[in-house]
């Protein structure tokens, strides 16, 4: 569990949409409509969208509802990420973070924390497609034991670049839960150190 960093990651609500769409339209050159994430979160019982939102820091007011009324307003949504489940596969079906914030560790983050809850749903493999040329993600998602299972070609319409599947199993084994656990521990270090930045 990433702790002591002023973002969080959490369900994705309707409320959260807009600025999931400003950020899909940063990042993709084919992005999802408003209506398919209305779908996704509100009709698709297998699909499980998340968020990273930053917290601005400052004096917290004395009162519960005046605490969660600040919050609410000091916050800014600064990622996101979903999969669908079936039976006890995960495909990850999108993942982001928007462009200022990159670089800093919160892909990682939002990889890690996705995993982590996809664990505790006891799922056994996770699946995903990213593009040959993203050699960058392909990094970071062998980092967590992903591995190339196959090839999608001409996947990708705006160019038709072909897609590699990745795919890692075990995921709900002690040994991937152990392995994850050390990950994690390193990342909330790096981001503990990064704190200020975060912040910022």
């Amino acid at each position: 569990m990433i702790v002591d960093i002023p973002i969080s990651f959490e369900e994705m609500r309707w409320q959260d949409v807009p600025s999931v769409i400003e950020i899909e339209y940063r990042s993709f050159t084919l992005p999802w409509s408003a209506n398919t994430y209305r779908h996704e979160i509100l009709e698709n019982a297998n699909a499980h969208y998340y968020v990273l939102r930053r917290h601005a820091e400052a004096a917290q007011p004395r009162g519960w509802l005046q605490r969660l009324a600040r919050r609410e307003s000091n916050s800014t949504l600064i990622g996101y990420g979903g999969f669908w489940m079936i039976v006890d596969e995960a495909h990850i079906s999108t993942i982001a973070v928007d462009v200022g914030w990159r670089g800093r560790g919160l892909g990682e983050f939002l990889l890690a924390s996705m995993i982590e809850r996809a664990a505790r749903m006891n799922i056994a493999k996770i699946t995903l497609e990213v593009r040959e040329s993203n050699l960058v993600a392909q990094a970071l998602y062998r980092k967590y034991g992903f591995a190339i299972t196959g090839k999608r070609p001409h996947y990708y319409q705006d160019n038709q670049e072909n897609a590699f599947i990745m795919g890692v199993m075990g995921v709900n084994t002690e040994a991937y839960r152990n392995t994850l656990g050390e990950l994690t521990l390193a990342l909330s270090a790096r981001l503990t150190m990064s704190r200020e930045s975060l912040a910022g």
